[in-house]
């Protein structure tokens, strides 16, 4: 089966690029310095005559302070990228798959949502990623997964970061009333694959299983790579971000692994899996 992979240069895209180099899989990838996927003649131009039978759109528009500013570039990439995208895909009778975000919901809720909760986003870069989703879900048969903190190869995640505040003088603050999932491209990819491969369609949370503040996240990625640095709580309140944040955006995976008859595994495990995996890459 044929596969196209947009975004392929991100740490999700580039995971995909790995496993199927790995395997041997068909595949063709494009990043946004060989396809802007707003554009509809050049993403009709690279997709039509490699004629997939499936495209994994792992492009994105993440910057999500710069969006307040910038609305028309985060539109363009998480909306009117999986629209063209979308229909590109009922032209060929392919599947879409598409990725979506827990910021499309404004954490207001006491408990993990579910797939069944209203979206409401507090954000440019909510709004931008949850109209992506309803033209993803434009293409029959299309799928979409709904993440959050994702982390992966690459320096666009919270792992990254955090090692490299590590290396500033004083303690170091994070927000502690700041709440999610984070979520392994590794396992992004195993179940994507899995739901694949049972015909899965609509919308689903995929993240790891559980969820902690950031501050917990620095926590243990300061254990993990054995630095010994002060944390100090903070709230998201004290670092005057340009956009409004869910305080609470933890997802149940519950619905999806019921689905599947699969098990995925703990933030923490995925966490330790990622860290120990780096060390052994440098």
């Amino acid at each position: 089966m044929r596969v196209f992979i947009t975004g392929s240069k991100g740490q999700l895209g580039a995971a995909f690029v790995r496993r199927f180099q790995a395997n041997g899989w068909d595949y063709a990838a494009a990043d946004l310095d060989t396809l802007d996927i707003s554009d509809g003649n050049a993403v009709m131009a690279a997709i039509m005559p490699y004629r997939p039978a499936l495209i994994l759109n792992c492009a994105a528009y993440n910057l999500v302070d710069k969006a307040e500013t910038d609305s028309a570039a985060a539109f363009a990439v998480n909306a009117e990228g999986p629209r063209l995208l979308a229909l590109a895909a009922r032209k060929l009778e392919a599947t879409l798959v598409h990725y979506g975000t827990s910021y499309i919901f404004d954490g207001e809720k006491s408990s993990p949502y579910t797939e069944t909760d209203k979206p409401s986003p507090l954000s440019n870069y909510g709004h931008s990623k949850l109209k992506g989703e309803e033209y993803a879900l434009q293409a029959p048969g299309s799928l979409v997964l709904r993440l959050s903190w994702v982390f992966g190869q690459g320096a666009q995640n919270f792992i990254h970061k955090v090692k490299g505040w590590a290396a500033n003088a004083g303690p170091l603050r994070v927000a502690a009333d700041e709440v999610a999932g984070p979520t392994s491209t590794e396992d992004i990819v195993n179940v994507t694959l899995e739901a694949l491969k049972r015909g899965l369609t609509g919308t689903w949370n995929l993240t790891n299983t559980g969820s902690c503040s950031r501050y917990d996240w620095a926590k243990l990625i300061l254990k993990e790579y054995g630095l010994d640095k002060e944390v100090q709580p903070a709230k998201m309140s004290d670092f005057n971000l340009a956009a409004r944040r869910p305080r609470f955006s933890a997802m149940s995976n519950e619905a999806l692994c019921r689905e599947l008859g699969i098990t995925i595994p703990a933030w923490e495990e995925a966490v330790r899996a990622f860290i120990k995996e780096t060390k052994c890459l440098k």
